[in-house]
Parts: C-alpha cells; structure tokens; sequence
C-alpha cells in the first residue's frame, strides 16, 4: 500500500495521517474517500463481515512487512510453542464441543423420553424411580432417538403456538373474544338492526361492494358472488356471552380486561443468537437454555399430550370402545385426539354455561378467566382442525383411490387388510403422500382453470392466488360446523371426482380390453431388468426429462382453452365461460338476462358452500361459497335456458374427464408395451416402467408434432433449414448423452461395486457377479449427487465446466468443449482409477510368483486399498496445507 499525503484524510476517523498511523488508498475508490488508516480498515472489516469495499466492491489484500532481521526459517522452539498452542486450543475447543454435543444431542432427548415414559406408564413407582433412570444406561441409543422425536414434536408445538399468536394479535381475534359485552339475540332470535350493521350476521361478513356498472335494461339481477376474504363473524359455538363482569363493578371488569392480555408472551431477547444459544460461541450460557429446554419439554409433554391422552383413554374405557380403537393400531393417537375433543366440547360448555356459574366466577377474576378459556379453545380448534385437513382428508382421498383402483391391479380389500396389519404405518403412511400428490393436483388444475376462464366463473371456489386468502384466520374465526360442511362437501366432490376418472374408466376398460387389465406391478425372478434399476432409470432420467420440460403445461392450458371454446360455441356459453372481449367497440346489445346475473343454483343465498381446494396442501379441501359482490367480475350475456344450458356443460365436462381419463389410462401403457416388447419379448415388466416409456414416448411425438405445426407456415426452405439444425443438435446430443450419461455412470457404478459393494458383500471364497444395467442405474444416482456437491462446494475446474455446460443448454451445446473439458478427464481418471489396480493384480502380483490365495485376496481388496491410500493422501495434503498455515501464522506473530 502507498502512503499518502498529510493534507489527505481517513473515511472512516476523519482524521489526517501520522508517521505512527500513515494512510493507505486499498481500493480503487478515487478522490477524497479513496484514504483510509489501516486500524480503521480492520475495524471496519470486522464490523461489516466484509472483505471487499462497499462501494467499488474491489476486495482488499493485505501484505505482511517482516523484520530486517528476520531469520530465514523459524526456530525449532517457536514452532514446538505454536504446535503446543494450537494443540491446547483444539483440546478446549475439543472440550467444549463435546459438552454442548452431549447436552444437546445426550442429555436433552435423553430427559425428555425417560419423562415422557415416566408420566405414560401410569404407575406411582415410575416417579419416585425417575431420577435413577434418569441415569439409568439402558436403551441408551434407542431412548435417544426416540427423545429427539419427542423433541422435535415439543418445539414444534411451541413454535406452532407463538405462530398462532402472532395470527391472532396481526390478524383479529373473533369478536366473540374481543367485545365484553357482545349483543345477545333477543327473543325473537332477531339481532337489533345497529348490531347487525356492526358486527355482520353470525355466520356471513359485509359484502363487498361491486365496482360501478352499466345496469341491465329491464332486469336487476344480482351481482355474482366473486372471490372474497372469509368472514370475521361470530363464532356459534361462543357467541353467547354474558355482563362484562358478574362481580362488581362492570366499569372496573372492563378495565381489568384491557390491563390484561392473555396473549401477551414474553419474547426472547434479541440480541440472543443461535450460536449463544446452542453453545457454538465458546460461552457456557447454553446450560441455561438446556435446561429451559428440559423444562419446556416436560410441560407440554405433560400438557398436550399426557393429559389429552388420559381424558380419551378414560372417556374410552367408559364408553366401551377400548377393543376398537387397540384394532386400529393407533391406540395413542386417537386416543390423544378423542381427548382433544372432549377438550374442546368442554371448553365450549364452560364458556356458554357461564352464568350457570356466576357464584362460582365471582370468587375470580371472571374477564380474565373468560378470556383465556376463549384462547385455549381457539388453540384446541385450530390444532384439530390442522389434523383434519392435513392429515385426515388426505388419507380419505388415498384410501378411497386406492379402493377404486383394486381392479386395475387385481387386488382386493382383503390384500389391503393383510398389507395393514402386517405394517400399519406405512400402509398409512404411503395413503396419505397418495392422497396429499391427489389434491396438490387438483389444485394446481384449478388455477389452470382460473387462468383460462372468465373471472366469476368459478365464483364457487377459492382463489387460490387471492392475497386475502390465509386458512388459519379462517379456522379462527369460522363456526366448527361451517368447517364441518365444507369438510363433508369436499369429501363428496373430490370422491365423486374418483369414481368419474378411475373407477368407471376401469370398469369400462375390463369391459371393452377384458386383456387389458390388469396392471402387472409384481416382478419375477426371472426378470430380464431389476426394480431397483429400472425405479432409478424412471426416477433419476425419465420423470425430471418430462416433468423439467416447460411445454407440459402450456400443452394442457391450449386444451382447455380449446375444449373452452368448443363447449361455449356449442351451447352458446362463450360469454358465459370466457367473456366478451371482442365485442365491446361500440353500443352493446340490450339483452334481458345479461350482465350480473348469478350463476345457476345460486337463489340469492350466501350459505351454501362448495368444495374447494384449499392452500397448496395445507388447506386443500377448504371450499367456500364466495360473498359480497364481484372482485375482477366480467359481465357476460345470458342465454335462455341458461339452467339447461350449465346441466349440458357439467354433462359434456364429465364425458370429457371420462374420455381422457381412459385414454391416460390405457394410451402410455399399451404404447409401452410395445415397445419394451421388442427388447424383453414376452417377460413380464413392472407398468409402471412402461407407463413413463409410453408417456415419454408420446410426449415425444406430440412435441414433434407441435414444432413441425410452428414451422410449416415459414415455408419449404425454413422447414428443410431447420429439420437440418435439430438433427444436428439431436445428433450432438445422442454423443453427449452416450458420454455424459452412458459411460461416465456406468464407469462411476462398476468402480463403486468394486470399490464399496463386492467387499462388503461377497465374501473371499465367492466369485462376484457384475451386472452392467444395475451399475449403469447407480451410477446415474451417484453421479447427479457428485454434480449436486460440486455446484454447492468451492470453485474449482469441474464445477467451471458444468456450470458453463448447463448455462449453454441444448440449443447451443458445444460438443468439442464437453469432449474436451468434460467427459474426457472424468472418463480418464476413472479408467485409470479401473484399469492401474486391476494391471497390478492380474498382472504384475502373479509375475511375483505369489501363493493363489495371495493373488485373490490383492483382485479382491485392492480396489478398497485405493480407496484408503486416495484417502490417507487428501488427508496428509489436508495437515500439509494446515501446518503450513500455523507456520505462517506464527511468523507474522513473531
């Protein structure tokens, strides 16, 4: 760094520079802010975590200046006391580490498991022996594993607690729990007219009010209802509520109430970090917060699940269905759910039987009493709430698709009724992703549909994309039975949807292919292919080829559009389905049903729900029956017969859902039959692997088909041009893939045989056996891991070149650079990695003259022998590079 001049002044200090503290421009920052002092500079990089200037972004180097007298190598005994110093460091960090890993991973889970099998065993003798087993080394593993699982449900309580918190104080609690005095309905079950303008009517908010229009000529339709945010109304099953105080003064119950929140949690402090909090700085403060742990977990082990359990397990054994509920091998869970239950109902009681109790609230401070049983109930809703529509609604979908579909795979309720018994959670498990993968679906199909059709078409379902839109604001303030309905009306939709597309397609496909069904999804020993393979080849090549391509969708939204406009031209709906776009140039025709019109069924009636999907997965069958006037409503002109007309839409909708449900079902599958006929004859293959072959293979010919349709209009020359290039490309991509994703895997796969499998496996008097197809299958698996480090480690030659090879894509790939940079040193290291250990010991060991079984035990582990050696040499370079950074290190010190 050059020194500067006097006259010239830090950025940082503001100060001149001295001959003790000169000043240094490190950057290529100009005029006055270009000087800085170095002690500055250092503060300044150790408080912004910075090691380039904020401003030319040019990163600073610095240059140590040594002694005149400095000696040409340092002396033993400084590098001895380095060594020593460094080496008492890495103890104590040693030390400390191991102490936070202990408490953390040891004692925590540790506690919480032997406290959770202590409060579950319904014994006396299990408290007073609970500090001995709390030392107990039994089952130390197993007791852990199981305590981080009691932990993680722990955190995620509490953590699912402050969320709920924060939706409550930012997003309005219901009214029921913030009005003291609540207007009660009178006698004749009517609300006084100011009340109602206030707060609503019980069950449905204000409506929206519609942007202005041109109204109809001779009608006064009704606006249709749009997508609007869920009510705030009250909630029924609180709604009653009594005087603001029945002790006292109500004045003063008032002003009690609004001097306490009993949502007010005291937050963490914020200048707590997590590396304070886990013990990561070197402080020992983590012992407190391991203990709060310890704590926190025993109350709401001790809360939320030991005593919801014992209310349902004694509420069971009353009501005489223990034998039942032990059948369903989930004896804990639906007895904790049927405690929560009871716990809500009771919450429910003690909230509207308040003035049945007014002696007893008037020993309490009833406001606050009051207050905190309307929390706890809207934890406890919204809690079974998330259950239902996370975890019940998707199993009932899975289930009900797999019933549906036993005759497409030649099974029956009884196999299902085995597989269950035989393992029940993951029988269950595997229903849910099934029915969770079902209404992700459905709902992604839905927004599909909102982007073709005319705002207020689908004014029966929830928009999805609505901003106002949040489901857990509903839970809070939506009526259980207005979640109930919906919940019923969805199951009913989204199964009728099941029976239209697999059921009856299978019905009708034994009926006209009676050799068609059923699917093979059993594979025999004499199996040309493995599973494992061909679920690697499906799951690694084939679905992210189809699924990464952006044409899919686009495909699906033309064909909707276009069964969009056939239906409306048909029935005469194009107005109706998709609006009035081209005609608005001048006078519109007066037509006596035009305009606001709501939608068939809908008879002025703002109660009636309909199914919907919800959220992504977290509310996915949250249907609901818009309100309040049109958000984004287009006009449209009405028909006669407009009923008739929707009854022929939703009938020529569901032939349609029929016709290409059976073409999915049969067109992929028959179509990859075919063509794995030709390479495995007449073996049996798994249908699902001919299914993606066949729905490759069409996707294939369909994009084929739709380039082919984008180039005719450009002319003879285009076409022959373009067909020249895409062979090319096509050409060039073949030998890239031969490369890149035929050799390099099968390469990577038989060294890992080699290297990994065959010694673990195969024992020294056993020949092993290779078989190339599964090695190639692992060797993609391995690969596209080995490429997914590389791009989120360091930068290095390798991740240069994929980078560049994935930013040029297929259009302009570039043969010679992937020959040249790429496949050439991967494959050349692993056939050097392949062929040196095998030379040496088929070729030069038995040269030795060496005994046979010598000679098998070197063919056998020298490949794990490479291993180690590669190994021991990455981990002396590792202490090389170290040491020669601790050299440094106590040079400059020196």
């Amino acid at each position: 760094m050059d020194t500067a001049e006097e006259a010239d002044i830090c950025r940082v200090c503001r100060s001149e520079g001295t001959p003790d503290k000169p000043l240094y421009h490190p950057c290529v920052c100009t005029g006055s802010i270009k000087f800085i002092h170095q002690e500055c500079l250092v503060q300044w990089l150790k408080h912004s975590r910075k090691e380039y200037c904020e401003l030319c972004k040019h990163r600073f180097a610095f240059t140590p200046i040594y002694s005149p007298d400095m000696p040409s190598r340092l002396p033993i005994q400084d590098i001895c006391a380095g060594l020593l110093t460094s080496v008492g460091t890495a103890i104590r960090y040693w030390f400390h580490y191991t102490l936070v890993a202990f408490a953390w991973l040891g004692v925590v889970p540790l506690t919480a498991c032997r406290i959770y099998k202590c409060l579950f065993t319904g014994s006396v003798s299990s408290l007073l022996t609970l500090p001995l087993d709390m030392l107990s080394t039994e089952n130390l593993l197993a007791d852990c594993l199981q305590g981080c699982f009691v932990v993680t449900c722990t955190l995620c309580a509490f953590i699912s607690l402050v969320w709920l918190r924060e939706q409550i104080v930012h997003g309005g609690a219901p009214q029921w729990l913030e009005q003291h005095q609540p207007p009660p309905p009178n006698a004749a079950g009517q609300a006084n007219e100011a009340q109602a303008a206030g707060q609503g009517a019980a069950d449905e908010p204000p409506a929206a009010q519609p942007a202005p229009a041109d109204p109809p000529a001779h009608n006064e339709a009704e606006p249709e209802p749009p997508d609007a945010p869920p009510d705030q109304g009250d909630d029924p099953e609180l709604e009653e509520e009594g005087a603001a105080a029945e002790d006292g003064d109500p004045n003063n119950g008032a002003q009690d109430d609004m001097n306490w929140n009993a949502l007010e949690w005291d937050r963490a402090a914020e200048e707590l970090t997590w590396e304070r909090m886990l013990g990561l700085d070197g402080s020992l403060v983590f012992l407190e917060h391991v203990f709060w742990v310890v704590s926190l977990n025993t109350l709401f082990i001790l809360v939320f699940a030991f005593c919801p359990y014992h209310i349902g397990h004694f509420s069971v054994v009353g009501l005489g269905f223990e034998e039942y509920v032990q059948a369903s091998h989930f004896e804990g869970l639906i007895t904790t759910i049927v405690g929560y239950i009871l716990l809500a109902m009771t919450l429910i009681l003690c909230h509207v039987c308040k003035n049945v109790c007014a002696g007893l609230a008037a020993l309490v401070r009833f406001q606050r009493s009051r207050r905190l049983l309307g929390v706890c109930y809207i934890v406890v809703k919204v809690s079974l709430l998330v259950v239902v529509e996370i975890g019940v609604f998707p199993l009932i979908c899975g289930w009900w698709l797999d019933i549906c579909s036993l005759e497409m795979f030649d099974a029956s309720l009884k196999d299902r009724e085995l597989s269950f018994k035989s393992a029940p959670g993951t029988t269950m498990f595997l229903h849910w992703l099934v029915g969770m993968v079902y209404v992700f679906y459905f709902a992604s199909f839905i927004l599909l549909l909102r982007e073709v059709l005319r705002p207020g078409v689908l004014w029966f379902l929830r928009n999805l994309n609505d901003p106002d839109f949040n489901p857990v604001q509903e839970m809070i303030h939506l009526p259980i039975y207005r979640h109930l309905r919906r919940f019923i009306l969805s199951v009913v939709v989204f199964g009728s949807i099941v029976l239209l597309m697999l059921w009856l397609p299978i019905r009708l496909i034994k009926l006209l292919l009676p050799a068609f069904l059923p699917y093979n999804v059993m594979l025999y020993s004499d199996a040309p292919v493995s599973e494992l393979s061909l679920e690697l080849l499906l799951l690694q090549v084939v679905l992210p080829a189809l699924l990464e391509q952006g044409h899919t969708r686009q495909w699906l939204k033309g064909l909707v559009r276009a069964w969009t406009v056939s239906a409306g031209y048909l029935l005469d709906l194009h107005s109706y389905l998709l609006g009035e776009q081209e005609d608005n140039d001048g006078n519109q025709p007066v037509n006596n049903n035009n305009n606001n019109n709501p939608p068939p069924g809908h008879h002025n009636n703002n109660n009636n729900p309909a199914p919907a999907v919800g959220e992504g997965l977290h509310a996915a069958h949250q249907a609901i029956l818009q309100q309040g006037g049109p958000v984004g409503f287009q006009p449209y002109h009405r028909p006669l017969r407009f009923p008739f007309r929707i009854v022929l839409l939703i009938a020529f909708m569901c032939i349609t859902l029929l016709v290409a449900s059976l073409v999915c079902l049969t067109l992929p599958v028959f179509t990859g039959r075919w063509l794995m006929s030709f390479w495995t004859g007449n073996s049996k293959i798994h249908e699902l692997y001919t299914a993606a072959c066949g729905l490759y293979v069409c996707w294939l010919s369909i994009r084929g088909v739709t380039v082919l349709l984008a180039w005719m209009p450009q002319g003879r020359t285009v076409i022959i041009r373009k067909v020249q290039e895409w062979t090319l490309m096509i050409l060039k991509t073949l030998v890239v893939a031969l490369l890149v994703a035929g050799v390099i895997p099968l390469l990577l796969g038989l060294l890992f045989e080699l290297v990994i499998v065959a010694p673990l496996r195969v024992p020294l008097d056993q020949t092993p056996l290779f078989y190339p197809w599964q090695d190639w299958a692992l060797g993609v698996l391995h690969a596209k891991i080995i490429a997914a480090i590389t791009l989120m480690g360091p930068q290095w030659w390798l991740k240069t070149v994929i980078e560049q090879v994935y930013a040029n894509g297929i259009r302009n790939i570039d043969l010679q650079f992937i020959i040249r940079k790429l496949a050439a040193p991967v494959i050349s290291v692993l056939l050097l990695s392949l062929c040196v250990p095998y030379v040496i010991a088929a070729g030069i060991v038995p040269a030795v003259g060496v005994t046979p079984e010598m000679e098998i035990l070197m063919q056998r582990r020298i490949y794990p022998f490479l291993l180690m050696v590669v190994s021991l040499i990455g981990i002396l370079s590792f202490q090389i590079r170290q040491f020669k950074r601790l050299y440094e290190h106590i040079k400059n010190d020196k």
